[in-house]
């Protein structure tokens, strides 16, 4: 036997008696203040982490899963998480610890959670407790594993059938080879099976979303396709139904288009969220993520041979230009604050080939990727952490592999050229400690239907029946409104905790009943709330105002105010946040310090019916 220090290749005295680095301690559940993950104590929690994978997948689709020729760089994991039968779980994740992180995301298949063959004795053989189990089973032990030692896991569905990703290979969409129930049903598991573990922090909803032989992905057109929506409703029910602690992560899209050179094709990756963002039922909960390789790029898929393209990969970028690039596609989400669309970014998938990586590109790339998260403060997760190799011959672009008798190698142990990058990355000083408080800016995008964000109007009966409804969280107000297209814009700014009393009272107003003898709109109709409650959401009929959802307050509330307009232009606060919550349409937007109270329209000859104005009070 001998513990793990004795098996490690090269190890001395010195190696054995080195401290082992500690899990930092952190007090779950995670949710997020602005573009920071957080502990429960308001603590930053970076997450610093890598992929620990298997479980999904590394069949690669042609001939015997069980010959590990037919695997991914021969690692045939059998579905579990790779490298339980060279080395005892505790020791695999020793070695995480050993590496500086915190956090790891462990990837799992839609056909894993209902396989029920065990897995082989051989499979598991430095694991002889868990002969005999079911790969969710081992997965389960893994998760126990990880946590036990004060890691968050992460939660990913990374395919739905146990192959490795990503091509065109059945795993393209979250609903290429299930249904979209069906996914949705499984992720309900998962997030209930292990509610109880405080230390699984999130659910990272589906892996590089992309194009199938015929057929796009794409960001809110409303179909079977759209991946905002589905990732939208399924977070949704995850916190209302299943785990309303845990985080909820949305990878942006990873491929469209032909790759073909003059047809439309690239990475959208999170370039959309600029113009659509999730709005969640529980506000602190969302996470965006992105993956970046060297040999893919803005618009080009990675592949080499057939499907190639003439456009330029990340490697072949400069340090600037690099940067710049990966700004607009993934962390503006992270750095521009006070936005609809301000979250943190998980940079969920990097990685580079080990001590046999040969290519100049590939090794700057790295260089100049590791130091772009190290100067941003992003959030990681290194892919993979667990390789295999044979007298110290690596198969992949893990950080630790194990050899056949146990014998662990780390990209710590010498040799390795990332190594310089890797310590700089997991000791950059980024911020720590306390994260206050930030305001939230959320947007309401009934586009297609329902956009109702309230968990206690969730629970009630439908307040205007057959039209379209939007409303704000239960601890955010109605902000803004666009004269067409029907978004919304939410905000707690000012009243941090919500405006809302206690038992959620609300009224839903469709006629003038409330309007006293101020007009504040002459000629328009206007859907006003009582004295003491304020606009909370807001329903339309094709195109035309429905009805004002008002919310009774929990303290007394000023009167007056002034009427914003903006049937004809944009009529918002000098240096208004919350963002362009409505691309290409007029919007109105009351003042940081102001609540709704009160929405206009006209249906009069040349006029949408869409809002036109709002009523804008003091909150003080």
């Amino acid at each position: 036997g001998g513990g793990a220090a004795d098996r490690t290749a090269g190890a001395g005295p010195a190696a054995a008696s080195a401290p082992v680095p500690a899990v930092e301690k952190w007090t779950p559940p995670l949710s997020t203040r602005g573009r920071y993950v957080v502990d429960a104590d308001g603590d930053r929690f970076k997450l610093k982490a890598g992929n620990w994978h298997g479980a999904s997948g590394t069949w690669t689709g042609s001939g015997s899963p069980d010959e590990p020729s037919d695997n991914h760089a021969g690692e045939k994991s059998d579905r579990m998480p790779l490298g339980l039968d060279r080395a005892p779980v505790g020791e695999i994740v020793e070695g995480f610890r050993d590496l500086g992180l915190n956090t790891v995301r462990l990837p799992f298949s839609n056909e894993m959670i209902h396989d029920e063959r065990p897995v082989a004795d051989a499979s598991v053989a430095a694991n002889p407790q868990l002969k005999g189990k079911t790969p969710l089973q081992v997965y389960d032990a893994a998760v126990e594993a990880l946590t036990d030692a004060g890691f968050a896991v992460i939660l990913n569905n990374h395919t739905n059938t146990t192959r490795w990703c990503c091509g065109v290979d059945g795993n393209e969409r979250w609903n290429a080879s299930r249904s979209t129930g069906e996914w949705e049903d499984d992720w309900l598991f998962m997030a209930r099976r292990y509610r109880d573990n405080p230390r699984v922090a999130g659910a990272d909803l589906y892996n590089e979303v992309r194009r199938s032989v015929l057929d796009d992905p794409n960001w809110g057109l409303g179909d079977g396709h759209d991946w905002f929506a589905a990732s939208q409703h399924l977070g949704d029910r995850i916190l209302q139904e299943a785990n309303p602690e845990l985080l909820v992560i949305v990878e942006g899209i990873n491929w469209t288009g032909v790759p073909v050179d003059g047809l439309p094709h690239g990475r959208p990756t999170l370039e959309p969220v600029r113009h659509l963002s999730h709005t969640l039922v529980r506000s602190g909960k969302l996470v965006y993520s992105a993956h970046f390789y060297d040999y893919t790029g803005p618009q080009h898929s990675g592949a080499s041979g057939p499907g190639e393209t003439s456009d330029p990969r990340y490697r072949d970028f400069g340090r600037e230009e690099l940067y710049d690039v990966l700004r607009r596609q993934a962390l503006y989400v992270a750095s521009e604050q006070d936005r609809h669309f301000t979250a943190p970014v998980w940079i969920s998938e990097f990685g580079a080939g080990s001590r046999e990586e040969a290519g100049s590109k590939q090794r700057a790339w790295f260089e100049n990727f590791t130091d772009f998260l190290a100067e941003t403060d992003a959030d990681f997760a290194y892919w993979p952490l667990v390789g295999w190799q044979e007298q110290r011959e690596e198969n992949g672009w893990a950080l630790l592999h194990w050899d056949s008798a146990g014998r662990r190698t780390s990209v710590l142990d010498g040799g390795d050229w990332r190594a310089d990058a890797w310590r700089r990355l997991t000791g950059a000083q980024g911020r720590t400690g306390q994260v206050p408080p930030a305001d939230r800016w959320s947007m309401l995008s009934p586009d297609h239907g329902d956009f109702v964000q309230s968990l206690r109007m969730r629970e009630r009966p439908d307040w205007d029946e057959g039209a379209r409804k939007a409303a704000c969280p239960d601890d955010q107000r109605l902000a803004g409104l666009a004269h067409s297209g029907a978004r919304g814009l939410c905000t707690d700014t000012g009243e941090r905790g919500g405006l809302a009393a206690a038992d959620g009272a609300t009224e839903a107003v469709g006629d003038e009943r409330h309007v006293g003898d101020e007009d504040w709109a002459p000629g328009y109709t206007k859907l006003q709330c009582a004295a003491g409650q304020f606009v909370t959401g807001y329903a339309v009929r094709g195109g035309t105002v429905s009805s004002a959802l008002c919310a009774e307050a929990e303290r007394e509330l000023p009167g007056g105010g002034r009427a914003v307009r903006f049937g004809d232009g944009d009529d918002r606060p000098a240096e208004a946040k919350g963002g362009d919550f409505a691309h290409g349409h007029h919007k109105g937007q009351c003042a940081d310090d102001e609540y709704a109270a009160g929405v206009a329209f006209t249906t009069r000859a040349g006029s949408s019916g869409g809002p036109e104005a709002l009523l804008c009070r003091k909150l003080r």
